[in-house]
């Protein structure tokens, strides 16, 4: 048995990684003194929300050289010995690779090697001979036949991984040289193939169970622990097993106990992947939430118009709560073309800074507030809250967190916030959420 667990850090790329895990902190900031903290907290993991998902390759890598080398700082201050790092991504394979394990290898490596583990159970995405599924209603899908394989920014044409590295990396790591760990030798154990790893060798990681990842985070934290040194890009069902928590304080149906007062939340929806537009047509459908809708496509043709906007969706905001009802803020579902991609990533930040401007200004007494979308939760908790560092409560349905603001937050103290990613759950998932905080 191992004498203790390793410090578990994750560098997030959206703020959703914590989706199945609890108890540990989430940091917004990630200056030296603030991981400090982070790295002598008493849980054995906490994730640094980067966002990189958002940005632009080169201030990507900007981010994730910054928290790398204040790392290398603060390690040695908090007298951390033993930590594994990992670079948490999406499940459905979207996100700067190589780009992120590149800079973190020269800037905390070397590393023997770096491991792509992309399953995540709670939302129905298993890898199996090296290949990625989505179960999309009951059906395993290849991910590269997926609305996420077509994404603008970080589309692929492959779900078997060796073929994705070697089309991500440019062929400079090419598919047959990718080491791959197949159901069978998981679950007959690894230790020896992981003792022989060296050079930052790529290796692939299969997985259909959670119990598949508890056998291989025992091997792998056993070598670790042995002085060899892993970096993992990952979804999040492999950080369950490395953490091993057991169950979170409160139930995902009690969480509502966390509410600081009986009034009603406000939901904000930013995602627009096609689940998300389902989940918010349930939501609206019930008779007590009150749809709030604010057009993007406006903003694109007349940015002077923002400030009309945000006055004119806090005012609709008010008008529901005065009816007794829930407002649900969402962007309007029209996919806007743009010439590039950096086009794009631009206009979405103004989308970002319009719907955190209404953020700000919600009423002070609201009950919860539950946001839909990744880049949209990472905005509204360091953007719209401005946090530092936010304490994870739990999961309120599988693969959605929920966080707390502190005490003395300015704006909205104790305030239960739901981080909903925008491709997780079926498309009831909101309306339970929602259900489970009235």
């Amino acid at each position: 048995m191992m004498k203790e667990r390793p410090k578990i850090i994750v560098l997030d790329d959206d703020p959703t990684g914590s989706q199945t895990v609890h108890s540990c902190l989430l940091l917004l900031r990630w200056d030296v003194d603030t991981l400090v903290e982070a790295l002598q907290d008493n849980c054995p993991i906490f994730f640094v929300l980067t966002n990189t998902r958002a940005l632009p390759p080169e201030q990507a890598e900007q981010v994730i050289r910054e928290v790398c080398r204040n790392l290398k700082k603060a390690i040695p201050k908090a007298s951390v010995s033993d930590y594994l790092i990992v670079s948490r991504s999406d499940s459905t394979l979207r996100g700067h690779y190589p780009l992120e394990t590149d800079v973190i290898a020269e800037e905390l490596g070397p590393f023997a090697a770096h491991f792509l583990i992309p399953a995540f159970f709670e939302g129905g995405r298993i890898t199996r001979n090296s290949t990625h599924y989505l179960i999309i209603d009951g059906k395993e899908t290849p991910v590269h036949e997926t609305e996420f394989a077509k994404d603008s920014v970080f589309g692929y044409h492959h779900s078997y991984l060796p073929l994705y590295v070697e089309e991500k990396t440019k062929g400079k790591i090419k598919a047959e040289q990718v080491e791959r760990f197949l159901l069978d030798d998981i679950r007959k154990g690894v230790q020896n193939r992981l003792r022989q790893l060296e050079n930052n060798q790529c290796v692939v990681v299969d997985g259909e169970t959670q119990e598949d990842f508890d056998r291989f985070a025992q091997d792998i934290l056993t070598v670790a622990f042995e002085g060899k040194k892993f970096l993992l890009r990952s979804a999040a069902s492999i950080l369950t097993s490395l953490a091993a928590l057991g169950p979170q304080p409160i139930p995902p149906t009690e969480m509502a106990k966390y509410k600081p007062n009986n009034n009603r939340g406000v939901v904000i929806v930013g995602s627009h992947v096609k689940k998300t537009t389902q989940q918010l047509h349930k939501l609206l459908s019930l008779p007590d939430t009150y749809g709030i809708e604010v057009d993007v496509a406006i903003l694109k043709e007349d940015l002077q118009q923002r400030d009309n906007i945000i006055t004119k969706t806090l005012a609709e905001v008010k008008l529901a709560l005065e009816k007794d009802k829930t407002p649900v803020v969402y962007t309007s579902r029209e996919e806007l073309t743009f010439p590039s991609v950096h086009s794009r990533l631009q206009f979405g930040k103004q989308v970002s800074s319009v719907l955190m401007d209404i953020v700000r200004g919600l009423p002070r007494h609201i009950g919860f507030l539950i946001s839909k979308g990744g880049i949209t939760s990472n905005d509204i908790l360091s953007d719209g809250l401005s946090l530092r560092v936010a304490r994870l409560l739990g999961q309120i349905i599988p693969g959605c967190s929920v966080v707390t603001t502190p005490d003395d937050h300015p704006l909205f103290p104790r305030l239960p916030v739901v981080l909903f990613p925008g491709n997780v759950g079926d498309e009831n998932s909101l309306v339970t959420v929602y259900q489970r905080l009235t």
